[in-house]
């Protein structure tokens, strides 16, 4: 359905997502180039950081050039294998950002916590394992969802009050049990919400704990600033997910849903590169070097 019926606000709608989506492309990929550019930036940090600027690349892909399709071809119908094909790569790609987000966050703590161990710990090995479960677990759950959406027996021209396929909204158009459903999206929101949240918790329990013993000022501001930039991604990440959360249960009104889920599907992504390269002289550094080596 959208965002507006209003057909004058279309054109704005097309030039303000179309912006925010190159932004958040070319931000994440300078990120990615600066990265795999620089020998100095090959480490287990920068590799979490550019595999989840991948995944936002991907996160938003998912949903705003269809939205754009649809606004210049006046048309807002997808198909039944388009709905259930961008709801899995949503899930998919969101998933991912939670669980790279949690192994970012047992890196900082590693390489403070126990920085002799560092090196054998993240190995090039672990740090590839570690990616592959991520990714895995977050197949297996749009695969999950996808199963569950498949054995609906009355999705037919449903309208969905959103400018994407929401899973959270097509599971509720099902005809099946509700307490199976339920069952899994209460499991989906421990493994995807309250165990990576936990492992974030945790991990920087242990880092201010490890940082207050340090007597060396210096120390502790280098300490704090390699974890300041994950610790924004991750308060701007799940704060505007449980902003969401709470504001589904909390309006009434679709449409302001659909405009409230545009702030962790599209907003977060695009200002997840600003914090990064604002925040972390290394990559800022790298960038302009990768940048000057182009130009």
């Amino acid at each position: 359905m959208g965002l507006s019926d209003d057909p004058e606000l279309q054109p704005f709608l097309f030039g303000l997502f179309l912006s925010m989506y190159l932004v958040t492309v070319l931000g994440n990929l300078l990120i990615i180039l600066a990265v795999s550019s620089d020998p100095y930036l090959h480490t287990p940090m920068y590799f979490f950081l550019s595999n989840l600027s991948f995944v936002d690349i991907g996160f938003i892909s998912t949903t705003v050039p269809k939205m754009m399709v649809n606004i210049q071809s006046h048309s807002r119908v997808i198909s039944y294998a388009g709905c259930l094909t961008q709801m899995s790569i949503f899930i998919l790609f969101g998933g991912m950002d939670c669980m790279l987000l949690s192994v970012m966050a047992y890196d900082r703590f590693v390489a403070i916590c126990h920085p002799l161990h560092y090196q054998v710990i993240m190995n090039p090995c672990t740090c590839c394992k570690l990616i592959s479960v991520s990714f895995f677990v977050s197949l297996l759950n749009s695969q999950v969802q996808n199963l569950i959406v498949l054995q609906l027996t009355c999705f037919k021209d449903v309208k969905i009050s959103n400018f994407f396929c929401d899973p959270s909204q097509l599971l509720n158009f099902t005809c099946s049990d509700m307490l199976t459903n339920n069952i899994v999206m209460y499991f989906v929101g421990a493994i995807f919400g309250f165990i990576p949240f936990s492992g974030i918790f945790f991990s920087y329990c242990k880092i201010l704990s490890s940082i207050l013993r340090v007597h060396s000022s210096g120390r502790k501001y280098k300490a704090f600033s390699t974890c300041g930039s994950h610790l924004a991604v991750v308060c701007l990440f799940y704060g505007t997910g449980l902003g969401v959360c709470l504001s589904s249960a909390i309006s009434q009104s679709p449409r302001k849903d659909a405009v409230a889920s545009v702030v962790y599907t599209v907003v977060t992504p695009m200002l997840n590169p600003f914090i990064y390269s604002l925040r972390n002289q290394d990559i800022k550094r790298a960038m302009w070097r990768f940048l000057r080596k182009i130009i």
